[in-house]
C-alpha cells in the first residue's frame, strides 16, 4: 500500500494519542470527516495500523520492576527456536521480544512485582527449559524513555 502525506500526517497525530477524534483529525489534515473514516479503514485493512492500545502504568498495577535480559539458547533448530518463541508470546510478563544477531539469541524486555515474581519468572522460563543455555538479566533502574511509535518523514 502506497502511503501519502496526509496518510503520514493521520499515522503521527494517532501515535501520540489513538483517542484523537475523526473531526479532530479531519481538521488538522484537511480533509473531509469521510475522507479521513476511509483512510482510517484501509490503514487498518492494511495492517499499517497494526493495533491499538492502551498503555499502562506500571506501577499504576503493582508492576514494579522491569528487566531488559538476553537468552541464549543451546540449540539454533527451528523446533527449538518455534517453541521458545511460543513460551515467550504466551507469558504476560514479556512485554516485547526480539530474535537478534550477536551472543544471545533474543532480548526481552520483562516486568515484574517484585524479585520473587521475576525469580518465579526466570525459573518457569529459563530453569525448566533445558534449551537455555544461559540469561544475563539487567534491572531497569528508571524508565527513561519507553514508547512504540515510529519515526514518520513527509514524503
Amino acid at each position: 500500500m502506497q502511503l501519502d502525506n496526509q496518510d503520514l500526517h493521520i499515522l503521527r497525530i494517532l501515535q501520540e494519542d489513538a483517542r484523537n477524534s475523526i473531526e479532530y483529525l479531519a481538521q488538522e489534515v484537511g480533509l473531509s470527516t469521510a475522507s479521513v473514516q476511509r483512510r482510517l479503514k484501509r490503514l487498518r485493512d492494511n495492517k499499517i495500523i497494526a493495533k491499538e492500545v492502551v498503555i499502562v502504568a506500571p506501577k499504576a498495577v503493582g508492576q514494579l520492576m522491569s528487566f531488559i535480559i538476553s537468552v541464549e539458547l543451546e540449540r539454533d533448530h527451528i523446533n527449538h527456536l518455534t517453541q521458545f518463541k511460543k513460551r515467550i508470546k504466551n507469558e504476560p510478563r514479556v512485554q516485547q521480544c526480539y530474535y537478534v544477531t550477536g551472543e544471545a539469541d533474543f532480548m526481552l524486555i520483562v516486568t515484574a512485582r517484585d524479585m520473587d515474581d521475576f525469580e518465579r519468572f526466570t525459573q518457569t522460563l529459563f530453569y525448566n527449559d533445558s534449551n537455555v543455555r544461559r540469561y544475563k538479566t539487567s534491572v531497569v533502574m528508571e524508565r527513561t524513555k519507553v514508547g512504540l511509535s515510529l519515526p514518520l518523514a513527509a514524503l
